[in-house]
């Protein structure tokens, strides 16, 4: 396996709001993309998460620790998907920060 993707998003939400949000843009996506060959899982630990996805055969597992004024995102990706971890930072970055600025609204796809 490759050196996981990390990413830090700072915000100015405090604790409780961040993981508020992070909580609803989590279970957007779960029901958003929950299909046959989807499968999204998490499971919350205080301010800590686990995560699981699974799509056609790969699965991507990660965490969340949320701070005062930053989350802190860790995704380790299939081999097959390592190769693309660049473009992969910069998508878990702006979608980690999408979820944290607009509550309740599921972010956009990004090509």
């Amino acid at each position: 396996m490759a050196d996981p993707v990390v990413v830090t998003i700072p915000h100015r939400l405090g604790k409780e709001e961040a993981i508020r949000r992070l909580k609803t843009g989590f279970g957007n996506a779960r029901s958003t993309f929950s299909q046959p060959f989807v499968a999204l899982t998490d499971n919350w630990n205080g301010d800590h998460l686990d995560f699981r996805a699974s799509l056609l055969g790969q699965t991507t597992t990660g965490t969340v620790d949320v701070g005062e004024e930053s989350v802190r995102l860790e995704v380790h990706l299939p081999w097959v998907l390592a190769v693309l971890a660049n473009k992969a930072k910069a998508i878990v970055q702006k979608q980690g920060q999408l979820m944290l600025e607009r509550p309740g609204k599921t972010p956009p796809r990004t090509n």
